[in-house]
Formats: C-alpha cells, structure tokens, sequence
C-alpha cells in the first residue's frame, strides 16, 4: 500500500488519460436510484490517497486507511458509513475485479468526498435510459451501489479507458453555532430564585488553556486573588465533570465556539464549588484567540440559562396568536441534537417543573417487556446507567409503567420504583412516554419529603412527555441506526480478523480483544474439549492490564457458568457474589476484625481494585458450533454498571462468528496433529552408527505443513556386519505420494532382511505396488547393501531403478556414476533387475538425490547433473554432514523461489583408519 497526504490543495476536475473524454453514467428511469455526478465546487482543504494490492487483506486495510483519516480530521460523525462504503468498493475492486484499488479522500468545508478506482473498465452499471436494478441487496454484485444511494448524500461513477471510478460524498451534519434562545414572560412569583448578591464570575483562557483575566466576583466565589491564579491552566482548578452524563472533556470545550455545562471549580479551602458555566470563544483585533468564562454558583444557572417554566393553567392553553412550540418550551432552544443531551435536559426540566429532588427517565426495549435507565439528575447516575427494570412490575395501574402513578410515600411500598430503592426518596410520580401507542419510556421525578405529588402534578408531566415522546424516539431510533451502521463496520472487521487465523491461542486472544474495551470492560473465555469435559479458563482480558492477574485469580476459586445452548446473554451473578465477599474479607483485615465469612479457597485473595473491577453486570454468551457448545464468553463491567440492550446484541452476533472461528481453529490443530503424527510414522527411526562409515541424509518435503512427500530414504541393519540402504522418489507429492513411501520403505526393510538379494527385493516391491491398483505410483529407486571391510574400504551393491545414478567422489577430485540405470517400479510386471558392485575406498564419497535435487529450476534453468557434479567436486575432503550440507546450500542459492518438489540427500563417506 502506497499513500499520500497533501494538505490545502484544491484540485483540478479529473481529466482522462490517452485524451479520450470520461464516461458520466446516470441511472434513469422511474424507480431508479439518484445518482448526483455534480462536479465539486467546494475548496479542498485536504486529501489522502492510498493503493491498495489485489489481495484479500487490502480490503481491511483500505477500511483502517478510511478510518483513520476521517478521524485524524475530526470527522467522527460520518466514520462508519465511510467505512462501509469503502468497505464494499474495494472489495468489488480488488476481490471480484481482481484489479488493484486506488482509494482517494479529499476533505472540504462541507463534507467529505472518497473516490475508489479500479483498472476493470468493462465492469460497468447499466447506461442512462435504462432501469438500474441492482438485484437482491443480499447478492455480492451492485451492492455496494445499493450503499452508496442508501447512505451517501451524493455518488457517481466515471470511466475512462482505462479505469473505472465510484465516489461519494458525506456531508457532514448541520450543528448550529451561537443559536441563542429566549424565554417568555413570567409573573414574578414564578421567577428562579438567586442571592441577594449575584456574582459573576468573568474568567479568559488564552490559547493555552491558562487564565488570563480574573475579576472581582471569581475571587469572592473561589477565594483565589487574580495575581495567583493567573498564568495557571484552568484544568488545574477545574473538577470536570461535575453534571453526570456530561462526556465533553474541559479541554474540548475551551476550543468549541460556544458551550454550556457544569463542573466544579476547587477553591483556595480545597472545597469544590459546583458552577453553571456559559464558554464563548472570541478573538481580538490581532487574530488571537482566546475564551471568556461566566460562571455563577450551579443553583443560579437562570442567570446564564433561564429555565423556561410555565404555570399548571398555561401548560395546555393555546391563546390566540400564540405560537410557542410546546416542545421548545419545556426543552428550551436550541434543544441538544444527540439523544443523551436530549434526555439529560428533559430530566433536569422535569426536576425543575415540579420543583423535585430527582428525576429519572427510562427507554423502553424492542418488545416493551424491560425499562433502559438512560438519564437521571439527583441519582447516583454513573451507577444505574442502563440498568433494566421490568415494564410490569406487579399487578393494577401502579405496577405498570404503561399507566401514570403517583406514590405518596415509597417506604409504605417498598420496590414500588426499583430504580429509587435505597436512594432516600419518598414520594415519586411517574408517566408513560407513548407514541402512536406504543410505550416507548417513563419519565419520573421524585422527591425526599413524603405526599409532595398529586394528580395534579402527574398531568402536567404527562402533558410534558407527550410535547417530547416523538422527538425523544426519532432521537433514539437515529441513535440505534448509528449504532447499527457501527456494528456493521464493527462485524465485518472482526469476521476478516476471525478468519485470518487457524491458530486457537490466537483466536482466543482476538476475541477477548475485540470485545475490550468496545464491548465490557474486561472478558473471560471458557472452552470446552468435548461433552465429558469440564469447562477450562482458557483466557482473560481487561482494559487495564494490571486487573487480569487478580481476574484470573478470582474466577479459578468460583465454578464455571454452565454450558447452556440456548442463544442470547444470561445474567451470571458468581462474579459479582464473589467480588463482595472478597471486598469485604479484605476490609475487615484491614480493620483488624475477624473475618465474617470462610474463604472460597487458598492463596493471596483479589484486592479491592479486582472485586470493583469485576463487581457490575457479567453476562454469559454461548459459542455454539456445529450444534455443540464449545465453549463461553464472559462480558463483564465495573461495580454497578450495566449493559444495555444493543450491545448485547452486538457481542451475540460476535460470539457466533467466534465460535466458528475457534471450531475452525480446533479441528485444524487436530488433524495437523494427526498429519503430522501420521507423517512421522513414515519416516525412519535414527539413523544406525556403521563402524568405518559416515553418513549424512537431509530431507525437505514440498508444502506447507507437511513432513513427508514422495522422496524418502532408509538405513537400516540387515545382518552383521550388513546395512541396506535406500533413496526413492514416488511420482507426486503430498498425502498420497506418502501413501505408497511407507508402503515401499517397510516392504524393503521386510524383504531385505528375509536375505533376498537386491534385485529380489525390488522385483517383489514392484508387485507390491501394482497390486495396489488404481491407488499404485510409479516409484523410483536406488537400492544397496553396504559392508565395511577391514582394509577401511566399504563395498556396496547397488540397483537403480530409474532413479538418478549415484555419484562416487573420489580423493582426487574426480566424479563418476556408481551405477547404471535400470528400468523403474510400479511400471510393467516382469523387471529382470541386477546388481552392481561398488568399492568405496578410504576417503571415497557416496552421494545419492532425488529429482528434486537435480530439476531444481530458476526460470528456464535447471541444475542438473552437471551442475551437482560441479558442487561435488569442490567437497573433496569434506565429511558426509558437510558434503550433504554444502549441496543443500548450492541447492537453495540456485533459485530464489521456495522448492516445490520434495529432496533428499544421502551421503555416505569412508574415512578409512585415520579421520581427516
């Protein structure tokens, strides 16, 4: 992959190569997909450009290369539909075109426009005039245009002879700046209530983020004098953040051109005051920026942001000439575009309308069977975000969340409102949030005080709801199309990292990785090896990995979830329970107590870090391949944390690749057991030390995985004194070709030692093979029987059976065959074979190959005999291991290719009386 990145060009509309004008194809017709080839009017800010290999991996890496730039350019928002239009493209480039791909991104004030090219001109969509049917969405073919309509503001195609080019353009979201609101008249007695003395804090961040102006009133409220605060960072007195659910970081809001929100300042006692703060970034004459802060005490937020209320009689009057959006009036304008923004102020309004001491409002699932607690002000919030309660929670109108109820005092009902148990609240009133009848949420503010709400009070919230049930849908169902869009891009990353490995310790880490920290925060892994077995913990994960020791240790003490097919999460409280009780071991030791509960097992227990990180929801899925449970995924969260619905769903799909990824991986690693072990089998045992000889085999087997091909050897006793020895190469390689070699290296080991001769031997051999039939290969072979004499000599009788002659080196240097060739095996019938006597003299080497040495090839070149007698020539003097050794080497440097036939080399070499 090649790319490129050029900063604040503005480039020239594309122009055809060989001078030839571009084709512009737009879809017509009735029912056709919009098509927009517009030419770019827009300044290009930036552009990136990568290319991208006919390979299947390309295709991921295109997706990171996509990912990746968007995000360095601050386009978040419009990352996962990029990534999926990518995503297809370039598969159709280079997986179904076979072509390379060449990916360009160009960023403009407006959007973003990403072009894909490929060198397959012919593969064309249909020419204007023509119905555009792209076929069914779930066909490989035309389904990356079916995205492209789908999900891009604007796309279209080019030709030119030579490539073809599909791009689309993304607009970035409309997000108002400086929108302001204002609110209606009010009688005084409804006016929010402040000090006496309203003081306004006015502080100015430079660029820096350090404060350069501090008046009065920001010295009376945090008690720091101006001299000593100015020049330090604001991060450094800032508590951020103090509102639960805010997610913008105090760093990004300075740069934002306008915000509002609250955290707390810590002042000169070490106290946090909790502030309303309204950031408004400006520049002066000189083009420097900077932000200017007004923050007031957090009760006073109507100084900055008045809290648009209305009397009970106005809530649903509707005077003449009054145009008021009920809706802007109880969210206030501009209302938030993101749906926790919009739920989080919908329950501080709810608060603030009936003067409560905490409001709560819950999201209703798919089948409308559980409540999802999405936000909540006066609650401890970061605890019960997305916890589930059930939507009938007993019998008659107040069980139900379908029916408005009002509670005088919960502590005579206890449970009435799970969420509000042990939070000190007393009197709650709650309403369904409905639309076209269907509940989709409740809405409810509570307070501490007994009998504080009427009916009157549930009307005016339940007229609330319904001004912002739609809108509160419309926000969630975009929310849930976003997350979809997500998960897409999510699941098809991960099923290209799923199955780019059939190794079971990697594909158990890729899944514990995949899921932390997007999914849980930290995951366990048990596998199963068969029906009988237990389940084993076979890997942990947590986003910080100091955690998973302690992790690890406390799931060994407690007993496995239970190997359950049915599909879905189940909820799995042992880690938790477990959690607890070591909590609360470990606190009690720390107090010098005695501890109130026996232990769970020996060893140093979990710490408190451990029993918090493993304290919230744990969830069980099932990895179910093959209609057999293989094994769990364990999701789990920190203390009191939830899962919520979606993501759930999510880590159900990924569980279901993973475990066809990990069945995958467990049946390859069993039958390459079995191969190899098999394999093993076929070749010989060690090799048998012969008094007044040395020698030396090497043996390469062509492919992957693979231990024995169609060469082999032996050495072995025949009698005393007596040695056979053997080198043969069956026609092919691979499984088969291993078939008839250990047929053939065990028959000649039989027959040898029955004392028939060399020619016998090979005669019986070859009927051996025909007899095998349809299954029998043509084989050839050199055979020979070794005897050291007493001189120091070695005398050998050989037969060569169409094999490639053995060379003899001499002392001189000199290179001659040692036998002759004889027809080779597994052909015809009747072989009348003989044998030939061979005298090695001291010094004397005896080399015996296989084709696979002689044909080895680099282009039109072979090596040949000639060339391996050149090689020889040059070991005089040599052991048998070096001579073997440096044929080998010449062997290798021969060809830059792997070989892709199987070798064997055997040297055998007569020292005589003294070793060199």
């Amino acid at each position: 992959m090649t790319t490129g990145l050029i900063p604040g060009e503005q480039p020239s509309e594309p122009r055809p190569k060989g001078g030839l004008p571009h084709q512009r194809q737009e879809p017509a017709g009735h029912g056709a997909l919009h098509v927009d080839n517009r030419s770019r009017s827009s300044v290009i800010t930036a552009r990136a450009a990568a290319s991208f290999e006919p390979v299947g991996r390309s295709v991921a890496s295109a997706r990171s290369f996509v990912r990746d730039t968007l995000q360095g350019w601050g386009f978040a928002d419009i990352v996962d539909d990029a990534v999926v239009l990518t995503s297809e493209l370039v598969t159709n480039a280079v997986v179904h075109a076979g072509t390379s791909a060449d990916v360009l991104c160009l960023r403009a004030d407006d959007g973003v426009r990403i072009e894909v090219a490929d060198r397959y001109p012919e593969r064309e969509i249909p020419l204007q005039g023509t119905t555009l049917s792209m076929g069914n969405p779930d066909r490989e073919g035309g389904r990356g245009l079916q995205l492209c309509a789908a999900l891009a503001g604007r796309w279209g195609v080019e030709y030119t002879p030579t490539h073809k080019q599909v791009w689309f353009q993304l607009d970035l979201p409309e997000r108002p700046v400086g929108t302001r609101a204002a609110g209606p008249a009010l009688p005084a007695d409804l006016l929010p209530i402040a000090d006496a003395r309203v003081r306004v804090a006015v502080v100015q961040i430079d660029r820096t983020g350090a404060i350069s102006a501090w008046n009065e009133d920001a010295e009376e409220l945090f008690g720091y004098p101006a001299e000593q605060v100015t020049g330090k960072p604001l991060t450094d007195l800032a508590a951020w953040p103090h509102t639960p659910g805010t997610g913008t970081g105090i760093a990004e809001a300075l740069q934002l051109s306008r915000w509002e929100g609250s955290y707390g300042i810590r002042g000169a006692n070490g106290r946090v005051t909790p502030v309303y703060a309204s950031h408004l970034r400006v520049r002066d004459t000189g083009g420097e920026p900077s932000t200017v802060c007004l923050l007031v005490r957090d009760h006073e937020r109507a100084v900055l942001q008045t809290p648009l209320r209305m009397p009970s009689s106005d809530v649903g009057g509707s005077g003449e000439g009054q145009s008021t959006d009920p809706f802007e009036v109880f969210i206030g304008s501009p209302a938030p575009d993101d749906l926790d923004g919009l739920l989080q102020r919908t329950v501080e309004r709810a608060r603030d309308m009936l003067d409560g001491d905490s409001a709560f409002l819950l999201l209703a699932t798919d089948d409308e069977t559980e409540l999802e607690v999405r936000a909540s002000t006066g609650l401890p919030s970061a605890r019960q975000r997305f916890a589930r309660v059930p939507v009938e929670a007993g019998p008659g109108r107040y069980g139900s969340a379908r029916m408005p109820a009002v509670h005088d005092d919960l502590s005579a009902v206890p449970g009435a409102v799970p969420l509000l148990s042990g939070t000190g609240m007393r009197s709650v009133v709650t309403v369904p949030l409905k639309v076209e009848g269907r509940l989709t949420g409740s809405l409810g503010v509570a307070a501490e005080a007994p009998g504080r709400y009427s009916n009157e009070e549930a009307l005016r919230l339940q007229f609330a709801a319904d001004r912002i049930a739609l809108a509160v849908e419309s926000a969630r169902l975009g929310e849930l199309e976003r997350l979809r869009r997500g998960s897409l891009s999510f699941l098809v990353e991960a099923s290209d990292l799923l199955a780019g490995t059939l190794d079971r310790d990697q594909t158990l880490a890729l899944m514990a990785q995949m899921t932390v920290p997007t999914l849980a925060t930290w995951c366990a892994v048990y596998t199963i090896a068969d029906q009988a077995s237990e389940p084993y913990l076979s890997y942990v994960l947590h986003e910080d990995e100091e955690l998973i020791d302690g992790i690890k240790s406390l799931l060994s003490k407690i007993a496995p979830p239970d190997p359950v097919p049915t599909p879905g999460a189940r909820i799995w409280s042992a880690p938790a329970q477990a959690a607890h009780q070591a909590a609360l071991r470990t606190s009690m030791r720390s107090l010098g107590l005695r501890e109130p509960l026996p232990r769970a097992g020996s060893g140093v227990g979990p710490t408190l870090a451990t029993a918090s990180a493993v304290g919230g929801e744990t969830v069980v899925l099932p990895l179910v391949a093959r209609n057999r449970v293989i094994g769990m995924l364990t999701l789990g969260k920190p203390t009191d944390e939830h899962f919520r619905q979606e993501i759930l769903e999510l880590a159900e799909d990924l569980s279901r690749r993973a475990a066809l990824a990990l069945d995958n991986a467990r049946l390859y690693s069993e039958r390459t057991a079995i191969s190899q072990s098999l394999q093993r089998s076929l070749l010989p045992p060690e090799l048998p030390e012969i008094d007044g000889v040395e020698v030396e085999v090497i043996y390469r087997a062509a492919g992957e995985g693979n231990e024995v091909g169609g060469d082999f050897y032996d050495l072995f006793p025949i009698s005393d004194g007596a040695y056979g020895f053997a080198i043969g190469d069956v026609c092919g390689t691979g499984p088969n070709a291993a078939a008839v070699t250990g047929l053939a290296r065990h028959a000649l080991r039989l027959l040898a030692r029955e004392g028939l001769s060399g020619p016998a031997v090979l005669e019986r051999l070859n009927s051996a093979i025909l007899d095998e039939g349809a299954r029998s290969r043509f084989l050839t072979l050199l055979y020979g029987e070794l005897r050291p004499q007493e001189d120091g000599s070695a005398e050998l009788k050989v037969v060569c059976a169409g094999h490639p002659l053995p060379l003899r080196l001499r002392q001189d240097g000199t290179v001659e065959p040692a036998a002759e060739p004889q027809p080779l095996l597994g052909v015809m019938e009747d072989l009348e074979l003989y044998e030939q006597t061979v005298t090695l003299d001291p010094g004397d080497v005896l080399l015996c190959v296989t084709d696979g040495v002689t044909e080895r090839r680099e282009g039109t070149r072979m090596l040949g005999d000639d060339g391996l007698t050149d090689v020889l020539t040059t070991c005089t003097g040599l052991t048998a291991g070096a001579v073997a050794a440096r044929i080998m080497r010449a062997v290798e440097r021969f060809a830059s290719d792997a070989p892709s036939d199987d070798m064997a080399i055997l040297a055998m070499r007569v020292p005589g009386l003294h070793t060199d």
